[in-house]
């Protein structure tokens, strides 16, 4: 029984040994600058249009690889229509899918069995998290923040300060107008 036990072990960090090389193979050969804090985790910081950068942690363990993305903190507002579009977009997904943590901070996460973890697997989960956390950014934020966002967008104008960077949230920041009636003809 020991023996087994043994045979098993062993597997298991050859497998864990053999994903790991992937993952640093990929990484390198990819351009993708990562560090390794601790032996089989990689952290990678992906480049982003819309969320400038989203940090990517890699942990190799015994069984399978995991994938954790930060996206977005606590929406300060609205919780259930952010969760209610997370929900509403994990069924379009490959390889990860949204979740919270303890402090409502929202998350890419993802499993693949080390049996998986080949360079091409390995490229269209990296895309997929890139590609998901920079197009689910502006709409997360116009979900989670829009009174934040009027409130930043109020008090640069009022200050004279740039409002670049909120570019994208003109129809949140823009007064509305108040109808018109109808005039007759």
């Amino acid at each position: 029984m020991a023996e087994a036990a043994s045979t098993d072990g062993g597997a298991a960090s050859t497998d864990t040994a053999a994903a790991g090389k992937v993952v640093e193979d990929t990484l390198r050969e990819a351009g993708i600058a990562y560090e390794s804090p601790a032996p089989g985790t990689y952290v990678v910081s992906l480049p982003g249009t819309r969320k400038l950068s989203t940090t990517c942690q890699l942990i190799v363990g015994r069984h399978s690889l995991s994938v954790n993305a930060f996206v977005i903190r606590h929406p300060d507002e609205n919780e259930a229509g952010v969760h209610r579009w997370l929900l509403e977009r994990n069924t379009r997904l490959y390889g990860v899918g949204f979740a919270v943590d303890r402090l409502g901070d929202i998350y890419l996460v993802g499993r693949l069995p080390l049996a998986a973890v080949t360079p091409e697997e390995l490229d269209r989960v990296l895309g997929t998290v890139l590609e998901t956390a920079d197009g689910s950014f502006n709409r997360l934020l116009e979900l989670g923040f829009a009174t934040a966002i009027r409130k930043e967008y109020a008090w640069r104008t009022s200050r004279g300060e740039s409002t670049r960077n909120l570019e994208a949230f003109t129809h949140l920041t823009r007064p509305e107008r108040p109808e018109q009636p109808e005039r007759p003809e």
